[in-house]
């Protein structure tokens, strides 16, 4: 299934000091593969990014994968959830 890159809306990634991150957890059930693919498509990470990140939940247990006004981490949150990804806002 082919899914459309979640696109930031305007003003989304602004600093209102507020911040939160988008916090992705380990999971026994999810490839590597499928959760770089995931970050590339829901969070706009490079594949590198993603890559890392995916490494740094498999060992650490958790990683920060996005930062913003929890409004916005909600819509990220969401679409991370509907593909299985074990993900909080912090």
């Amino acid at each position: 299934m082919v899914r459309e890159k979640l696109k930031p809306r305007q003003g989304d990634d602004e600093d209102t000091g507020e911040g939160k991150r988008l916090m992705l957890h380990n999971d026994e059930v999810n490839t590597f593969e499928y959760v770089i693919e995931s970050l590339i498509d829901v969070c706009n990470h490079e594949p590198e990014q993603a890559e890392q990140c995916a490494l740094i939940a498999h060992f650490k247990g958790k990683c920060p994968v996005k930062s913003g006004e929890p409004r916005t981490l909600k819509r990220y949150q969401k679409e991370m959830l509907g593909r299985g990804l074990t993900v909080t806002i912090d």
